[in-house]
C-alpha cells in the first residue's frame, strides 16, 4: 500500500521573535509557524500523527524510513521556500505579502455579477479601472461561468467576450490573467496582452493546454476541481478532503513540470466551492497552511461563494461582503499569496489593516528573550 507523508503547520505565530526565533516563515509570506503535525497516511487512511516543533523537525525527519524521510525533507524545504515575484509585462507582482486579483466577469450568467459588464464595454472598463485604483494587483478576465449547472460556452463566444476587453486592459498597463480552460482562448488572450493563465480545470480540459502553457512561458494557475469535461463540480467524493486535494494538486503540479512549465510559473488553487460541501470547504480553508508544503504560490478564491450564504441564512451573492472579507483575512493569515475577489476596495482595506497588525508584531522587540 502507498505511504505518504504530510507536514501540516498547526500553530501560527505573530512573529518569529514571539517564539524565540523557533518559527519558520511559510511560503515567503508574512506568516510564521512554530509547530507542525507530521502525518503519515497509508492506503488512504491516516496511521500516525505526531506534533513536532520547528526545532525538532530535523530529528523527526531523520528518524523516518528513507522513502518518507525524503518526502518530508522536500515538504519541509517547500514550507520555507521564498517565491520569486510574478512577471507580468512591465509589472512585477511581489509575493512576500498578499496580492489582490480583481474579478471581471464578461459573462451573462456568472453567479454573482452575470451580465453586469458584458453588454457595455465602457462600464466594464470603468469597473476594471476602479479596481486598479483601489489596489488590485491583477485583473482576472473570464468569459465563461463555472458555477454549478452553468452551460458550456462556445469557444467563439468566449473569444468575443474576453479578447477585446483584454486588449483594452493591456492598453491601461494592467497585469491581466485570463480565466479559461480552452487553448484557443488562452493563445488569443496572451496575444492580446494577458500575462497569466487561470485554468479551473488545471490544464485537463484539453490535452493541448499543457504544451501551450509550457511554450508560452506564462504563469499558470492550476485549480482543484473533481469533475472532468464540462462539469467540474461532479465526482466530489473524498476520503479526507484536505489530503486528497493536496495529493491531486501535487499530481497536477508534477504534470505541468513534466510538460515543461517552469516551476516558478506554477500557482496552485485548492478550488474552494468546486465539487465540495460546506463542511469540506471549511476544512480546506482551515488547512490552508498545509498547502505551502507543495512548494508553489497559493491562490485562494472565496469571494461571495455559496458557502457564505449557507452559513448566513442563505444570503444572496450580493449580500456576502462580510463573509467574503472574513474568509479573505483567514486566507491572509494562512499565507495565501493571491486572493481572487469581487469587492476590491473593501478587501484591500482589510489587507492594509491586517498588514499593519503584522508589521506591529514584527517590530515588537519586547518579545525577544
Amino acid at each position: 500500500m502507498t505511504r505518504k507523508l504530510y507536514i501540516h503547520p498547526i500553530a501560527l505565530a505573530l512573529s518569529p521573535q514571539s517564539e524565540e526565533c523557533e518559527a519558520v516563515r511559510l511560503g515567503g509570506a508574512m506568516v510564521w509557524a512554530s509547530r507542525f503535525a507530521v502525518i503519515m497516511r497509508e492506503g488512504g487512511r491516516i496511521v500516525s500523527r505526531d506534533r513536532v516543533s520547528a526545532g525538532e523537525m530535523a530529528a523527526a525527519l531523520a528518524a523516518l524510513p528513507a522513502d518518507l524521510g525524503a518526502m518530508g525533507e522536500s515538504q519541509w524545504a517547500n514550507l520555507r521556500k521564498v517565491h520569486a515575484p510574478l512577471t507580468c509585462g512591465d509589472r512585477t507582482i511581489r509575493l512576500d505579502q498578499p496580492q489582490i486579483m480583481g474579478i471581471l466577469n464578461m459573462t451573462p450568467d456568472s453567479f454573482s455579477d452575470g451580465g453586469q459588464f458584458l453588454d457595455d464595454a465602457q462600464v466594464a472598463a470603468d469597473h476594471a479601472s476602479a479596481m486598479l485604483e483601489a489596489g488590485a494587483a491583477i485583473l482576472d478576465v473570464g468569459g465563461e461561468s463555472t458555477r454549478p449547472g452553468a452551460a458550456a460556452v462556445w469557444e467563439g463566444d468566449e473569444l468575443k467576450r474576453v479578447v477585446p476587453m483584454i486588449e483594452r486592459l493591456a492598453a491601461m498597463g494592467a497585469a491581466i490573467s485570463v480565466d479559461t480552460r480552452r487553448p484557443a482562448v488562452i493563445e488569443a488572450a496572451l496575444g492580446a496582452g494577458a500575462h497569466i493563465i487561470n485554468d479551473v480545470s488545471a490544464l485537463r480540459y484539453d490535452p493541448r493546454s499543457l504544451e501551450l502553457a509550457a511554450a508560452s512561458g506564462a504563469p499558470v494557475v492550476l485549480m482543484h476541481a473533481p469533475g472532468k469535461g464540462d462539469d467540474l463540480h461532479s465526482n466530489g467524493t473524498y476520503g479526507d478532503v484536505v489530503l486528497d486535494v493536496f495529493d491531486w494538486l501535487a499530481d497536477r503540479r508534477d504534470a505541468a513540470l513534466a510538460a515543461g512549465v517552469a516551476a516558478h510559473n506554477v500557482i496552485l488553487d485548492p478550488g474552494i466551492g468546486f465539487g465540495k460541501t460546506v463542511a469540506e470547504n471549511l476544512a480546506l480553508i482551515n488547512a490552508l497552511p498545509l498547502f505551502h508544503a507543495l512548494g508553489q504560490p497559493l491562490l485562494v478564491g472565496v469571494s461571495r461563494k455559496r458557502m457564505i450564504g449557507a452559513l448566513s441564512a442563505e444570503a444572496p451573492a450580493h449580500q456576502r461582503l462580510a463573509g467574503s472579507i472574513t474568509l479573505a483575512v483567514k486566507a491572509m493569515e494562512a499565507g495565501a499569496h493571491l486572493l481572487r475577489v469581487h469587492d476590491v476596495p473593501e478587501t484591500v482595506q482589510a489587507l492594509r489593516v491586517w498588514r499593519g497588525l503584522v508589521d506591529a508584531a514584527l517590530t515588537d522587540f519586547s518579545q525577544l528573550p
